[in-house]
Order: structure tokens, then C-alpha cells, then sequence
């Protein structure tokens, strides 16, 4: 089974306002992101809470996902948020996508695309690239876990995908939606649909 963590954790300082409430389309910036994963056929969702926990919450029971609430979440790295995400899998978990909460214009395709190349070519890690730039969600294997529950800040996830580059199965995908999320005003009104 492949799972999902999708880190929401964030505070949103440079949103103003709790970006995962914002509307997007006929849903949430946050319950697009669900909606997404779950129209790729992935059952099991994690999202990490954080910054207005008690209103992402809501939106998590609303599509019958789980959650983890990050007390570190000030701190502002999300190296504790992917961790907690680990811990919280399931024993039939073989592999977890690392998804963002503020990237609701990752689409569907893409996600079925990642899982199908973990499922075919059995790789460690799957990175999706947009004009060789990496983005999220990206894939890693069970075997891989331990490894990043034992990095410590301030490393961060970047690192470990640094440290295995050479292993990473990269899927090319003609859309920049894997790079882009929502950090600015700005950025929520030039992309909302």
C-alpha cells in the first residue's frame, strides 16, 4: 500500500491568514490537496497539523483522513513535521508520498504517475522533475524510513534527497504544478482557479 503525509503545519506568516482554510475552486486550498490524492486512489492520508490545527482538522475528518497535530510547529522546519508523518504510518504502509498542503494545483495524473513507477520498477525514492527541478509529492520506500527519522536540525529532507541522489528514480512531468505552492497573497491570486 502506498500512503500519503501531506505537511500543513506551517504558520502561513507570509499568508497573513491560514493558507489551508483559503477557498480554492469549490473546496479549500487543504481539501483540494486531499481531493487530489484521493481521485489517485491513495486510502490512506496523514496530514500534519499545526498552525489553526483546530480548523484544519475539521476539513481532515471532513474527507475521512487522519491527523497528526505537530506541537513544534513554530519552529517553522518541517523536518519534525515529516517525521511525525512516519511514525503515523501503518504496518502495511510499503512506501509514503511527502505531499505539501499549500500545492493544491499538483494534479491527479501526477500522482498515479509517481506510484506507477514505484510499482513497476520497485525504486527507493521517485521524484517528480519539471525541466530538471525537483518537486512534491515525491515517494519514499519503507526501507528509507529510519533514515530520516534519525536526521537531526538542522538538516532537512532536502539533505536526504541530496545524500541520495544517485538512487532517486526522477519521472519528468510537463506541468510546473509540482513546483508551485502558495507562500504569498501573490501567489494564492495569481493561481487561484
Amino acid at each position: 500500500m502506498i500512503s500519503v503525509i501531506v505537511l500543513a503545519a506551517g504558520e502561513s506568516k507570509r499568508m497573513g491568514q491560514p493558507k489551508m482554510l483559503l477557498p480554492w475552486g469549490k473546496d479549500t486550498v487543504l481539501g483540494q490537496v486531499i481531493s487530489t490524492f484521493q481521485e489517485a486512489c491513495i486510502e490512506d492520508i496523514v496530514v500534519v497539523t499545526g498552525g489553526a490545527h483546530e480548523q484544519v482538522e475539521r476539513i481532515v475528518n471532513q474527507y475521512g483522513a487522519r491527523s497528526v497535530f505537530n506541537r513544534h510547529f513554530a519552529s517553522g522546519e518541517m523536518l519534525s513535521s515529516l517525521q511525525l508523518g512516519i511514525n503515523a504510518q501503518t504496518p502495511q504502509t510499503q512506501a509514503t508520498l511527502i505531499g505539501l498542503g499549500d500545492q493544491p494545483q499538483v494534479q491527479t495524473g501526477t500522482v498515479q504517475l509517481i506510484c506507477e513507477t514505484f510499482r513497476q520498477r520497485k525504486s527507493w525514492l521517485v521524484v517528480p522533475s519539471f525541466q530538471r527541478r525537483r518537486g512534491h509529492p515525491w515517494l519514499v520506500e519503507k526501507s528509507l524510513w529510519q533514515e530520516i527519522l534519525e536526521i537531526k536540525f538542522p538538516q532537512s529532507p532536502r539533505d536526504f534527497l541530496n545524500e541520495h541522489s544517485r538512487e532517486i528514480d526522477y519521472v519528468e512531468v510537463d506541468t510546473p504544478t509540482i513546483l508551485a505552492d502558495l507562500d504569498t497573497p501573490e501567489d494564492y491570486r495569481t493561481s487561484h482557479p
